[in-house]
């Protein structure tokens, strides 16, 4: 019997979508008011789901304690009140676009999570605009 645990985490980060290698005006043409030099920010919602048997002994798939901590170390405390184009290494040669940066909020979670435990990521960028990814 799969079960699915999620919890909800926030993190306020600036960013600039641009790619170094085209134009101001093309970055401006395909970007628009994104492509801010001054950048620009957002209060990111992301709701971390891990999905999996349930321990017998514990009851649990995955101690709720354990994901808020793996959430706050990998994420929270990397991402938030920081620029993510100049402080957050994964992003120094990736455009921290909402696509890229839920994928790599899901790599730096998966590396810590048995192989036998699924993961979905959803982040919200605006409460209307989000991204899910799962690993496919």
């Amino acid at each position: 019997m799969k079960v699915t645990v999620s919890r909800k985490a926030h993190f306020n980060a600036a960013h600039r979508l641009y790619r170094k290698d085209w134009s101001d005006e093309k970055n401006d043409q395909i970007f628009g008011k994104c492509n801010n030099p001054n950048f620009h920010g957002h209060n990111y919602d992301m709701i971390v789901s891990v999905t999996g048997d349930i321990d017998p002994e514990t009851g649990y798939v995955i101690d709720v304690k354990i994901l808020k901590d793996l959430i706050k170390t990998e994420i929270e405390d990397a991402f938030d009140h920081k620029n993510l184009n100049l402080d957050v290494p994964e992003f120094q040669n990736l455009n921290p676009t909402a696509e890229n940066i839920v994928v790599v909020i899901f790599n730096k979670l998966r590396k810590h999570l048995a192989k036998t435990l699924d993961l979905e990521v959803t982040l919200y960028e605006t409460p209307r605009n989000f991204v899910t990814y799962s690993g496919k």
